[in-house]
């Protein structure tokens, strides 16, 4: 099917089988100027799809906006112009006490405290990331030498509402950050057969005191970003191997 996709303004051909994700216009660029013979293919709405090669095997970065609603649709046209594996690099807001800002994330699973998903599948059904693209990039954090998290995350959609007795309620089980798109990706991943990870750097942490100027959150996140699309970058480079090597 050669069909102009609506939103992210693509057709097949346009990307390539292995894409990143990230929410952000900026970053989908600072992920792009890693390719080889990069160039933009779309800008439309809140996506701006780049393709170029890595170690000559065609790559796309797109950004895909806040939220589940406009991920779920970066996801979908994606999918359906070829694109099959996913790694999401995000932001997040760490839940553990001991997290600093900056810090990497490595989600396994997520918390759904969103709507989208529930429009997929119902609320028992469970959004966890692709085994291989979790591996990929553990292997990938560790071989950098880079600190890292890995656990389950909160996805949620209202950024400005605190329910503190909730996010007590999930620091206390063990979750690690929230944010607001890897329950849908995770989700997507399972029921379109594709597969989806994610790697994030935190931005903020509701329980440091005393909490951080913008200014300084704004520097930390800076230093975690780049680790994140480092990892992402050689994540993807041992999923290339592995696919294009079976």
């Amino acid at each position: 099917m050669d069909e102009l996709q609506k939103h992210i303004r693509c057709r097949p051909g346009d990307v390539g089988r292995y894409v990143f994700i990230p929410g952000d216009q900026g970053r989908a660029k600072r992920i792009a100027e890693r390719f080889e013979n990069m160039k933009e293919i779309a800008s439309n709405r809140a996506y701006v799809v780049y393709t170029g090669t890595l170690d000559g095997v065609p790559i796309s970065s797109c950004a895909t906006g806040i939220g589940g609603p406009s991920a779920s649709i970066a996801i979908e046209e994606l999918a359906r112009v070829g694109a099959n594996c996913f790694i999401r690099v995000g932001s997040c807001g760490g839940r553990q006490k001991n997290m600093s800002i900056g810090s990497i994330v490595i989600a396994h699973s997520a918390y759904r405290g969103e709507g989208t998903s529930m429009a997929y599948a119902p609320a028992p059904f469970p959004a966890v990331a692709d085994l291989c693209v979790t591996n990929a990039l553990i292997r990938a954090a560790i071989e950098s030498g880079h600190e890292y998290y890995t656990g389950t995350v909160f996805t949620r959609d209202a950024y400005y509402v605190q329910d503190r007795e909730l996010n007590q309620r999930l620091t206390d089980m063990g979750v690690v950050a929230s944010e607001q798109e890897c329950s849908i990706a995770f989700i997507l991943g399972s029921i379109r057969r594709l597969r989806v990870g994610a790697i994030l750097s935190t931005d903020s942490n509701i329980w440091l005191d005393p909490q951080p100027t913008l200014a300084q959150k704004e520097e930390l996140f800076k230093i975690g970003e780049k680790k994140a699309i480092d990892i992402a970058i050689e994540a993807m480079r041992l999923l290339i191997s592995d696919g294009e090597n079976r």
